[in-house]
């Protein structure tokens, strides 16, 4: 007997398809002005224009390059200081204090001091990236590894494990679904900064958030909008991805129920 196919769930559709409607009605009719709030029809032919363009590709390149060099930096980082502090009660009280105080400043609020020290280029980039991932990484790491139970560390015990076995066969799987939390939200805060900083830090005039400084500056609203639609995309794309490696890695675990 074969199982029924599970049919694709449409109502999240439903809200975005309201919004182009009321869009188009309003711009069509004249209720708004039309240079501030412009007509979908516009938004396209924008976006079909910028999508032939080599140099739109080659932005998408470089945030995403940015991107993923500034989480893997920032998540390897987390990783080992969330085990760290979550593994040692020294560690916890040398270093949790900083930390919890440093995470208190806004992230935006390091960029001058970053554009200061290293300029405007790549290098500031990718390290307010690796900030902004920093963060939501240890407190998923330490969250774990302190929920590792006493039951898990007499099995290493038992076991003859050194540290790094302990950390590699038995911490790190038992700590799993919150470290992938915390990476999942780090990679959701990475895109979130490399928009930030290519906005902030104009330099060379290349990525995806500069498409929308362009339009600011020349008031294309057309241009504006399409690039929030690539940012957007680009996220969800990101999201996506994220939440499919976290159910292979996680296929072990019983499904919640809704």
């Amino acid at each position: 007997m074969s199982l029924p196919s599970k049919r694709p769930d449409w109502r999240g559709w439903v809200l975005p398809a309201a919004f182009i409607a009321m869009w188009i009605t309003a711009t069509q009719l004249h209720w708004v002005n039309t240079r501030l709030i412009v007509p979908p029809a516009g938004v396209v032919t924008t976006a079909i224009t910028e999508l032939q363009k080599p140099d739109f590709h080659v932005g998408v390149a470089l945030s995403l390059w940015r991107d993923l060099a500034g989480f893997a930096i920032g998540a390897l980082a987390g990783v080992a200081v969330g085990t760290l502090i979550g593994v040692s009660r020294l560690a916890d009280k040398l270093i949790g204090p900083t930390f919890h105080t440093a995470r208190q400043i806004s992230l935006f609020a390091w960029l001058p001091l970053l554009s200061a020290i290293l300029g405007t280029g790549d290098a500031a980039k990718i390290l307010f990236i690796g900030f902004s991932t920093f963060y939501p990484v240890v407190l998923g790491t330490t969250e774990g590894v302190r929920g590792v139970t006493q039951a898990h560390a007499e099995v290493a015990r038992v076991y003859g494990f050194t540290p790094w076995q302990t950390l590699r066969r038995l911490v790190w799987p038992a700590a799993a679904p919150q470290m992938l939390g915390g990476l999942r939200l780090g990679l959701i805060y990475a895109w979130l900064a490399t928009i930030g900083a290519e906005f902030l830090l104009v330099n060379d005039g290349h990525g995806i958030g500069n498409i929308v400084f362009k339009g600011r500056n020349a008031f294309n609203v057309e241009l504006i909008l399409f690039g929030l639609l690539a940012i957007g995309l680009v996220g969800v794309v990101f999201n996506r991805l994220a939440t499919l490696a976290e159910q292979r890695l996680l296929h072990w675990r019983a499904p919640a129920r809704r």
